[in-house]
């Protein structure tokens, strides 16, 4: 089943991002997180060259797929000394293995359809980045708000697939969320979006995503 980025959904992510605070205990985490980040923009801005998909949203699928490894596919985590074997299985379809990182990130963007026409304002990138992990929170758990997105913020406490398929209200996410982490890096000046403010004015705007 697809879920549409409709008008109160495209609210409904403006004002979790808006609202959303780090906890304290995880402050130093996200930074280094948005940290390692930067230390690899270069090569997230191939794959924009290649894709025209924002560089922050390749670093942020990175972050949550592979936790930044250059050494397994962007598609799931998998290692590049062969196709992949989770879901999605078989990729890239072309070539050989071992792959380049660069080629089978574009190829995980292709795969979703993923370009320069796409909707990259806020809410249509926080649709991707939750459309990318798959909507069984939102389908089937929707008392917990996606960890893939708002993990180590005061969105989420407990809750999450444990595997495909496996749920538990009690396990906690150990990864910082997509989300929190693009907030920190538009606060930063590192990145922006088209239809935000810079990271000045979203500091003074009331919800913070760096220190309460």
């Amino acid at each position: 089943m697809s879920i549409r980025l409709t008008d109160p959904l495209r609210r409904e992510y403006e004002q979790l991002f808006e609202s959303c605070d780090i906890l304290p205990k995880r402050e130093a985490e996200v930074e280094r997180s948005v940290d390692r980040l930067l230390s690899h923009r270069d090569r997230y801005q191939t794959v924009t060259e290649r894709r025209g998909v924002p560089w922050h949203f390749v670093a942020l699928v990175h972050s949550m797929e592979s936790g930044c490894s250059f050494s397994s596919h962007l598609h799931n985590g998998d290692p590049l000394t062969a196709r992949t074997v989770q879901v999605p299985a078989g990729r890239p379809k072309r070539g050989s293995p071992p792959f380049d990182w660069e080629v089978s990130a574009a190829d995980a963007m292709a795969l979703k359809r993923l370009d320069g026409d796409t909707d990259w304002s806020l809410a249509g990138t926080l649709y991707q980045l939750e459309r990318y992990n798959g909507w069984g929170y939102r389908m089937y758990h929707s008392h917990v708000l996606s960890p893939y997105l708002w993990s180590f913020s005061t969105h989420y406490t407990s809750g999450r697939y444990v595997a495909d398929g496996r749920w538990s209200d009690t396990a906690v996410s150990r990864q910082c969320g997509a989300a929190v982490m693009l907030r920190r890096l538009v606060e930063r000046g590192e990145t922006d979006l088209a239809d935000q403010p810079d990271g000045d004015a979203l500091c003074a705007g009331g919800g913070r995503a760096s220190r309460r």
